[in-house]
């Protein structure tokens, strides 16, 4: 039987396990000290249950555990999955122009909410408001911190006691990113969810049937993130506007991506419904992101009738989830960007839409360039192969892109084993593994990461 109290004593002094650390891990020490000891009341909690620990499993275990969590602190991932959108890797790339813009507005005061001119107080996001307004042709438009905060407050402001109930299309009722569900922010929101159609057909006349004097709205919910297909059939925008306008209801749309441009102009991908379509449609308010398709900051965009969106900016909650400083600083660079190539449609601003389209014979390129400057033991371990890339981050379901990735085959190692030394390396990079080979998909790593990428390699 292990003797607890011999076991406490041999408990790794606190001090010199930190100071090992500190070496080890560039992490603040107070940091590494608060972790060293709520690791050491662990394990002296574990001994005394019981557990059978040296001193040396439990130095291996803390240490293990602490460099483990240092991964976690935010820092430069090169994304080699092919996946464009990725919610797990920040969603959209910022462009180098509004990332510059940021650094300006950070590091020191701006006008957030001051009149230059006269010298009072001014009205805070008033630029970027009649920008977005602009761009979209809508009446209005306001921005606060997510699409989801956007729907949830335009629910809250349509639907008030007496006049509750939301028309929704049993085909729209899509769970979003996180497992946040359609009906659960209805219920949120104080709204009443009146589910009409099948789930492969809904018709104009289930609408017609579901509006009661008790009717708030009518909502529409793009189906960005997946797709039905087959035996479908739900009435045009235009006829739902007209059904919606003659009984005096709003019709909004939650339109997901948020893309300015013709998608399937980029690549052999499908098009992608953009705002300005669905207000010149009859949509009386249409939220949107402004991190995926846009290339903007994590957002939500409402635009729409005036009147509306008026009334959503006095809602209490407005305050709660409108945008800081930093988030208006990039959403109104990546629309004035914009709105300066408006008659000559430019994609270099936004790296979102420069993945998509880019061609396969220039990843080819740089796939090979990569390869040659590897080790001539790995190189062997190489091969160029055809892949397929996709937008991601819940937009574009069924858009396949054509694309370019570098297999790997490892020779001593297991191929997890490398694909974990690569995400651990320093920059990380992450790929994916796919019959027991790594891939790293050249469609979403910028040009300037090739030699990174090659550095990493050749470490690992």
């Amino acid at each position: 039987m292990p003797n607890p109290q011999q076991a406490l004593r041999e408990l790794p002094s606190i001090e010199l396990l930190v100071k090992a650390l500190a070496e080890l891990c560039p992490l603040p020490r107070a940091l590494i000290t608060s972790f060293v000891q709520r690791e050491i009341t662990r394990h002296r909690k574990e001994i005394l249950a019981g557990a059978s620990l040296n001193r040396e499993e439990i130095e291996k275990d803390i240490t293990e555990r602490l460099t483990n969590f240092s991964t976690s602190r935010l820092q430069p991932v090169i994304n080699a999955t092919g996946v464009i959108i990725h919610t797990n890797l920040g969603r959209s790339p910022l462009g180098a122009v509004a990332a510059q813009k940021l650094t300006e507005i950070a590091t020191g005061y701006c006008n957030l909410e001051f009149n230059l001119p006269d010298g009072n107080r001014g009205k805070r996001a008033g630029y970027l408001e009649t920008a977005l307004a602009s761009l979209l042709g809508a009446e209005a438009a306001t921005s606060v911190n997510n699409c989801a905060a956007a729907l949830v407050l335009t629910l809250r402001h349509l639907c008030i006691d007496g006049k509750n109930e939301v028309i929704v299309s049993r085909s729209e009722l899509v769970e979003i990113g996180g497992g946040f569900r359609i009906p659960e922010i209805l219920e949120t929101s104080g709204a009443k969810l009146v589910e009409v159609g099948a789930t492969n057909k809904t018709h104009l006349n289930d609408y017609a049937k579901a509006i009661t004097p008790q009717t708030a709205m009518i909502l529409k919910v793009h189906r960005s993130n997946f797709y039905i297909g087959g035996f479908t059939d739900e009435p045009e925008v235009i006829e739902l506007a007209e059904l919606a306008h003659s009984h005096g209801l709003p019709l909004v749309e939650d339109i997901g991506s948020g893309a300015m441009m013709d998608t399937d102009t980029l690549a052999p991908i499908d098009h992608e419904p953009t705002p300005q379509e669905a207000l010149k449609n009859g949509i009386d308010l249409i939220c949107f992101s402004g991190d995926k398709l846009l290339g903007g900051p994590q957002s939500g965009i409402i635009a729409g009738k005036a009147e509306l969106i008026a009334g959503i900016k006095q809602e209490p909650f407005f305050r709660a989830v409108r945008c800081d400083k930093l988030i208006l600083t990039v959403l109104q660079e990546c629309i004035d960007t914009y709105l300066a190539t408006k008659s000559e449609p430019d994609i270099g601003h936004v790296p979102a839409l420069q993945f998509i389209a880019e061609k396969v014979q220039n990843l080819r390129k740089r796939a090979e360039n990569i390869i040659s400057q590897l080790p001539e033991h790995l190189q062997s371990r190489c091969a160029i192969t055809d892949s397929t890339a996709r937008t991601g981050g819940g937009t574009m379901p069924k858009s396949e892109i054509p694309s370019i990735a570098i297999s790997i085959t490892p020779e001593k190692t297991s191929v997890n084993q490398m694909a974990k030394r690569l995400r651990t390396g320093t920059p990380a990079a992450v790929g994916t593994v796919e019959g027991g080979r790594l891939h790293l998909d050249l469609r979403t790593v910028f040009p300037h990461q090739d030699l990174a990428l090659v550095q990493s390699l050749s470490q690992v």
